[in-house]
């Protein structure tokens, strides 16, 4: 009976990397499997050693740096059973007396992780709706720059106590802080202060038990509003910088947070449509674009189980049907037209709706997702919809409608308020309502 890993492999079909019965390890000679865990980032504190004459547990390897203990949510290693000297009966009953406490805690490192099945987002067997928000920035380029870690934490007490369960912060805003990238649009990597302040907000967000949506960047890293635009535009010009960029930013990241259940997903440009578009973001082709896209895709399905998407500013470069919509842009088609690999592909759509959307299109909430004509060959999240809610509709109603009309999740704009669009002030009613009604759905791990 395999033990370990059957209890470690979620019962869906896509399993999170790095789960699989030849990824286990054994107990002795009794071939008593228990699941191997990839590094994590994750800051549970090593328990006390113990022994029993033969048998000795300890945490193999050192814990990340910048961790401090007590969040209990997974290993920084595999839990180690070494014996000291011949066995004996006496002692493998030790060892069956304390696996079926051993078990549950190693296992319970991928219990969080959100996956996806039927297209529908999972926690192992279980579904859970995104009853989310947007949490940007409270300082503008805050990691790496004027990161308040006491902010921060107060604001994902905040979500919690609203019922919100996941929330999309953007990691660099507009690429003036925390990413090393030369005039030639070379990156060598990230400040020391970047990961410092990253390091805090995952050990926020797993302490707060709220997921985060990480947003790599954004039109406004393009945009001729900031000293450094055409770094970040000569940088998006040639394959070899965006390689740069995957290997000196992306990967330290993913190799850093990848393995935290709390990073769900990575959104990796926050509405590129306005860099298609707009002059004063350069005009950058789609295929430049999707040049990044497959490539920072597949890095990240290559080295960890994170979600990833694309957060669309509008159905019209994402829907091959809609109305004067021009092609989904970010479709696996798409995608591998550019880099042909496997995971060069998103795993959900990340859409986003305002009033002057449903001039176009209609309300997005109030329609499927192809109703509204996005593609469904994938789920469907509204990444960004305002705080106040639509016209003619309260925030309660857009939340209940999306959630009856298929789509998999909203993430309100935004929770602290950074425009006219709302805060939890306007928000935090509906959510708390839809978690009441809906607990099941949206509690993390049913508490």
């Amino acid at each position: 009976m395999n033990l370990g890993c059957a209890l470690a492999v979620p019962a869906h079909k896509d399993k999170p990397a790095g789960w699989s019965p030849s990824g286990c390890h054994t107990l002795l000679a009794m071939q008593i499997p228990v699941p191997h865990l990839p590094d994590s980032p994750c800051s549970l504190m090593a328990p006390a050693e113990f022994s029993s004459g033969a048998l000795q547990g300890r945490w193999a390897g050192r814990r990340p740096q910048g961790r401090t203990g007590g969040s209990g949510e997974c290993p920084a290693k595999p839990l180690v059973l070494r014996r000291n000297r011949p066995g004996s009966i006496g002692r493998i009953f030790f060892i069956l007396a304390v696996l079926p406490a051993l078990v549950p805690a190693i296992c319970a490192a991928g219990s969080d992780r959100i996956a996806i099945a039927n297209g529908q987002f999972v926690v192992g067997d279980r579904r859970i709706w995104i009853n989310g928000a947007n949490t940007p920035w409270n300082a503008w380029n805050d990691f790496g720059g004027r990161f308040d870690a006491a902010w921060w934490d107060a604001q994902f007490q905040a979500l919690r106590d609203h019922g919100i369960n996941a929330t999309r912060v953007w990691i660099t805003c507009d690429g003036e802080v925390g990413i090393d990238i030369d005039d030639d649009g070379r990156v060598a990597g990230a400040t020391p202060a970047h990961w410092a302040d990253l390091d805090q907000l995952f050990q926020i967000a797993a302490k707060h038990r709220v997921y985060v949506m990480a947003t790599l960047m954004s039109f406004d890293h393009f945009k001729n509003s900031h000293a450094h635009f055409q770094r970040w535009r000569n940088w998006i010009a040639r394959d070899a910088n965006i390689d740069s960029y995957v290997d000196h930013y992306l990967t330290p990241f993913l190799d850093r947070y990848g393995s935290s259940p709390w990073l769900w997903s990575i959104d990796l440009m926050n509405e590129p449509d306005w860099v298609f578009e707009n002059a004063n973001n350069g005009r950058v082709s789609w295929e430049r674009l999707q040049d990044y896209f497959g490539r920072a895709a597949r890095a990240i399905h290559d080295r960890s189980p994170v979600l990833v998407t694309v957060g669309m500013a509008m159905l019209k470069y994402n829907s091959d049907t809609g109305r004067g919509c021009l092609g989904n842009q970010v479709s696996d088609r798409a995608l591998r037209a550019r880099v042909d690999v496997p995971g060069a592909r998103l795993d959900f759509y990340s859409t986003h709706y305002y009033d002057w959307n449903g001039a176009l299109w209609g309300n997005a909430a109030s329609r499927t997702p192809g109703e509204y004509k996005l593609p469904v060959d994938k789920p469907g999240l509204l990444g960004e919809l305002p705080a106040k809610g639509t016209a003619g509709h309260t925030i309660g109603e857009d939340y209940d409608d999306a959630f009856q009309h298929g789509w998999q999740g909203v993430m309100a704009w935004t929770s602290n308020g950074v425009d006219e669009n709302g805060s939890l002030q306007q928000l935090g009613p509906a959510t708390r309502a839809f978690r009441e009604h809906h607990a099941s759905l949206v509690e993390v791990g049913g508490r």
